[in-house]
């Protein structure tokens, strides 16, 4: 008889990854109650108390839309970065430099909305450039992996969010600890306590998906991304595209600090990233290098941060939580491997093809 083998193949019909997706996420779900269950917890008014507080009311909506903010930025940073073959691990470090030079601004520029916001806006992209500037040129020019220095910055710009707040910007108004005052302006509110900046996250997106898949810019980074040697041999600057490319990740990562700063938090805290940045290297690897799927990628992102939220209210530590999300996650990325799969016949040691009649 012939037996059954597979075959890795190195694309996967989108259909194929939605499906097995679902099927990871419903899987995951059923772990989850199992445990649950078995620590006294009630999987099902859990469930109930998570769709309510969530996708069952205008606040669990406005706080979905609150996250799915960042997380599209940081996303977008870690997903335009991966196009032509690099990986912005640093997205973290960006964001608190963007949400650092944005606050700059806010502190030291009087003047009205109109005025200031725009300011915070060209520091906060210009703040994330900057952030990731050396990565770029140790990348570009001496070939240094850009995962190491990218990620090691993370932490000087953590420390230098706490050094500020703390010291020189310390709020000496209230007297919060690791915090600056509350700056003067914010970005107009649109629904709730949901700011413009979230449609504005949702714009820059699609137009980096069209930018990306519809200019002679975004084939030369996909051909860049592909293969470099191939794309220097076609004449294209490839050295000169991973710079614009990084600078513009960067950039998003450092827009997205200035949109948490001037529209959710309203001062520079420690710890305000939230690790946005880090996040967002999930919602890019969900997203499989597709802008487009940079969208429900941060929505499903931003679903099980908020489920988390609630599940801590009902005396669930932050660690089991952690546990969860990995677990989701790790269910999806396998779902995501086995979608490269396919059966394939082989045959007999007499040649013949499984499933062929022999006579």
């Amino acid at each position: 008889m012939a037996t059954r083998a597979f075959q890795r193949l190195p694309t996967a019909p989108a259909g194929r990854i939605l499906m097995l997706r679902l099927v990871a996420i419903i899987l995951s779900l059923f772990i989850i109650a199992c445990v649950l269950a078995l620590s006294g917890h009630s999987p099902l008014m859990l469930a109930e108390l998570i769709i309510h507080s969530t996708l069952g009311s205008r606040f669990g909506l406005e706080d979905l839309a609150l996250f799915m903010c960042p997380l599209l930025l940081t996303g977008a940073a870690v997903t335009v970065c991966g196009t032509i073959g690099l990986w912005n691990i640093g997205a973290e470090g960006q964001f608190y430099a963007g949400a650092i030079a944005a606050t700059g601004v806010a502190l030291g520029v009087h003047g009205s909305a109109l005025t200031v916001l725009p300011l915070m806006t060209i520091a906060g992209i210009v703040g994330g450039m900057a952030w990731i500037t050396v990565p770029t040129l140790a990348r570009a020019y001496a070939g240094v992996n850009e995962i190491i220095t990218t990620l090691l910055l993370n932490f000087i710009a953590s420390l230098l969010t706490y050094y500020l707040t703390t010291g020189p910007w310390r709020d000496r108004i209230s007297g919060a600890q690791v915090s600056t005052q509350r700056i003067s302006v914010s970005i107009p509110e649109m629904w709730g306590i949901v700011h413009w900046g979230f449609p504005v996250a949702i714009v820059i997106v699609i137009g980096l998906a069209l930018v990306l898949s519809h200019t002679r810019w975004g084939y030369e980074i996909r051909i860049g991304g592909a293969n470099p040697e191939a794309a220097r041999y076609a004449g294209i600057p490839v050295r000169l595209r991973i710079i614009s490319v990084m600078l513009l990740s960067g950039g998003l990562a450092g827009l997205a600090g200035m949109f948490e700063v001037a529209g959710t938090v309203h001062r520079l805290q420690g710890g305000m990233a939230n690790n946005f940045g880090y996040l967002g290297i999930v919602v890019a690897v969900l997203a499989r290098g597709s802008c487009l799927n940079v969208i429900p990628a941060a929505l499903l992102m931003a679903l099980i941060l908020d489920s988390g939220i609630v599940m801590q209210t009902q005396q669930l530590s932050a660690s089991v939580i952690l546990a969860i999300t990995g677990l989701i996650l790790f269910m999806i990325a396998i779902g995501d491997e086995l979608a490269h799969y396919r059966p394939l016949a082989r045959t007999t040691p007499q040649g013949t093809a499984a499933g062929s009649k022999v006579s």
